[in-house]
């Protein structure tokens, strides 16, 4: 990302749901692009400042803000739930505000100051159609034909969902990424292992697509939470247990609604050499 003065830094924030973290940069304020090279750079936890997602936020036309992602290997990720919420948290109290729209590549997404520190937002209605998730050919998607029977859905981003005898067993990072690069998904995929606790709470683990093993993830939670329902296992309003903590999910009417806390870490400036290493 390039400055309008190659003599100034680039400011930032660094945000987390759960653990699950983010570097965001405000482009409302600095004339800038995102390239693939820095934001691969800057998700190296040695060598940059290390982050699951980076979101890059911008006036929006018709909502309150924009916001586009990036993963930690440089693709560009369609949703984050999470981050969505942290920015929406952050622009709340900036403004005053107690509801707010972003648009992200998932669409408009409502977020709602719920008090008590807790952010909720609207991360729209799931995706259960092989060809929207999407998927390599027709199947049925609340059974894959993949060893485990996974479900698939779609949240703005692809997820494959492993329901299992206990999730903490798992080998996540052996079998997630297996699954992240499995030719029925071509454009890789989010993987989460689930086990029911009861019918209104789920514990779950997360690899997220073009990152690895995460902590939290939002799209997942709300993908793991209307896996469950459609399968049977629990109703459509959950309570899910992840690495970093735990979130709330309601499968509405009118979307998935996710619900949870955030944290503001710190502020922090990208140095000229720093860009320039990254041009």
């Amino acid at each position: 990302m390039s400055s309008t003065d190659s003599h100034l830094g680039l400011p930032f924030l660094k945000m987390h749901g759960l653990g699950n973290d983010f570097v965001i940069v405000d482009a409302r304020t600095d004339a800038a692009t995102m390239t693939p090279a820095l934001a691969k750079g800057l998700g190296d936890r040695h060598r940059g400042v290390g982050f699951d997602q980076l979101a890059v936020i911008r006036d929006g036309e018709d909502t309150d803000l924009h916001l586009t992602f990036w993963n930690a290997d440089g693709s560009t990720a369609g949703a984050c739930g999470n981050a969505t919420r942290c920015i929406a948290r952050r622009e709340m109290e900036l403004t005053g505000k107690h509801r707010i729209t972003l648009r992200t590549e998932r669409g408009i997404l409502e977020a709602v100051d719920e008090g008590n520190g807790l952010t909720s937002v609207n991360m729209g209605q799931p995706v259960m159609s092989w060809q929207g998730i999407p998927l390599k050919g027709a199947c049925d998607t609340l059974h894959l034909p993949l060893d485990g029977v996974p479900v698939a859905t779609g949240m703005g981003n692809p997820h494959c969902t492993f329901f299992v005898k206990d999730a903490e067993a798992v080998d996540l990072e052996t079998l997630g990424a297996k699954f992240e690069h499995h030719p029925l998904f071509p454009e890789r995929t989010n993987v989460q292992f689930a086990h029911v606790i009861g019918r209104d709470h789920l514990r779950m683990r997360v690899w997220e697509r073009g990152v690895g093993v995460t902590l939290a993830s939002g799209s997942s939670s709300c993908a793991v939470a209307v896996a469950a329902a459609r399968r049977g296992l629990t109703g459509r309003r959950v309570r899910l247990t992840l690495d970093g903590g735990e979130i709330h999910v309601d499968w509405r009417d009118d979307g998935v609604w996710m619900t949870g806390p955030t944290a503001h870490v710190f502020s922090g400036e990208l140095t000229p050499a720093f860009l320039d290493s990254l041009a």
